[in-house]
């Protein structure tokens, strides 16, 4: 039987359909708690299209609940996107099984607890436990996406399945930046863990969580340089370790730096 041929205008069609799905998950990455309302003026100017084109867009997404506008004549995120959110979230069982993992860390190291779950692109922040008892705070805030040179981002990079995928990611940073990632990222294959100071004076020291599809979130402590050590013997890199083993084992995943770590640490 012959396979019906598809017309040159057909395969155009769909070719331009596949770059609009694509034009709008880039519109749509362009909200984070730092930029919670963006211009059709903006949209332009970041992503390169006249202002005509990323109108219509705006306009589009609106109609389909994707955007709202809002009272200063800007875009937000719309319902639709509020209710898939609250979904995608509430449907992964490591943000429901990790609060009392991380009060009971946020406790024991005196410092705030932050989980991460893999975006587009990078760790999205999903929950934090505080620890208000100190006097110096470190807040992050929730649906902040963290940059690649993060120690969470790193861990990441270090055991996500797609490892064609990141190593996309690490390729678009210049040649020294992107040769000192890639050494970062192999060390944590080999110790089990990362302790980074990507904003000065502040350090964060993270281990990876794994359910039985492989890293599922990173758990990490964050805290004043002067008061947590990114050395491998650090007292808080166990008890970091060890809970994100036990949430590990909660989910039915398998500790892959068991060994590793056993002998690094």
């Amino acid at each position: 039987m012959t396979k019906p041929t598809r017309s040159p205008e057909a395969s155009r069609a769909d070719q331009a359909d596949i770059q609009a799905v694509s034009r709008v998950s880039q519109i749509l990455a362009l909200f984070d708690p730092a930029t919670p309302e963006v211009t059709a003026g903006q949209i332009a100017e970041r992503l390169g299209l006249n202002r005509t084109t990323a109108y219509r867009y705006c306009t589009s997404l609106v109609a389909a609940g994707l955007l709202e506008r809002s009272a200063e004549g800007g875009y937000v995120p719309g319902g639709l996107l509020l209710q898939l959110g609250a979904f995608a979230i509430g449907h992964r069982r490591v943000v429901n099984l990790a609060p009392r993992h991380m009060q009971a860390l946020s406790r024991a190291t005196q410092t705030s607890v932050v989980l991460s779950l893999w975006g587009l692109t990078g760790p999205v922040v999903s929950r934090v436990e505080e620890n208000v008892s100190t006097i110096v705070v470190v807040s992050v805030r929730v649906g902040s996406h963290l940059p690649l040179d993060t120690a969470q981002s790193k861990v990441f990079l270090a055991y996500h399945a797609d490892q064609l995928s990141m190593e996309r990611l690490m390729a678009n940073l210049s040649g020294s930046a992107r040769d000192e990632l890639r050494e970062d990222v192999e060390r944590v294959r080999e110790v089990g863990h990362c302790s980074a100071m990507s904003t000065p004076g502040v350090v964060a020291v993270a281990a990876p969580v794994f359910d039985e599809y492989g890293i599922c979130a990173t758990i990490a402590i964050v805290g004043p340089d002067n008061t947590l050590s990114m050395s491998d013997d650090a007292p808080e890199l166990r008890v970091v370790a060890d809970t994100a083993r036990e949430l590990t084992h909660e989910l039915g995943g398998d500790y892959r730096p068991d060994d590793l770590g056993a002998r690094a640490v």
